[in-house]
């Protein structure tokens, strides 16, 4: 059976997909302002950014590290379940930003979703 128009449904769906992986990598930055002071109340301005900067630069070289990763990934199991795994696991790591406990949480979720997000443009 023959559907009229999948390839167009196919792109539609990575386009979507696409759109949700910037959304997802940019949320953080938005929120930011307004959840930094409850989670952080007792550190300063200043410690408050040299936090964000340095989880962003965890993201910013997982993101470097799953571009390699999941090219790899994608050769070994192909397109489609690789492309299935990517988006996986970005959406179990997006969840998991909600059970942060910490710094160093947070920024290993910032890393697993990092690593997870580069997988869409290898697929």
């Amino acid at each position: 059976m023959q559907l009229k128009g999948l390839r167009w449904w196919v792109i539609a769906l990575i386009a979507l997909a696409t759109i949700i992986n910037y959304i997802d990598r940019q949320a953080l930055s938005v929120l930011w302002p307004d959840i930094v002071e409850d989670l952080f109340p007792d550190e300063s301005a200043l410690e408050r950014k040299q936090i964000y900067a340095n989880i962003s630069i965890v993201f910013v070289f997982a993101y470097a590290f799953g571009q390699a990763i999941f090219g790899k990934i994608f050769d070994w199991v192909g397109t489609r379940f690789g492309f299935v795994l990517s988006i996986g696991v970005w959406s179990i790591a997006t969840v998991a930003h909600a059970f942060a406990q910490g710094v160093m949480s947070l920024s290993i979720f910032r890393a697993i979703l990092g690593v997870a997000e580069a997988g869409n443009w290898p697929g």
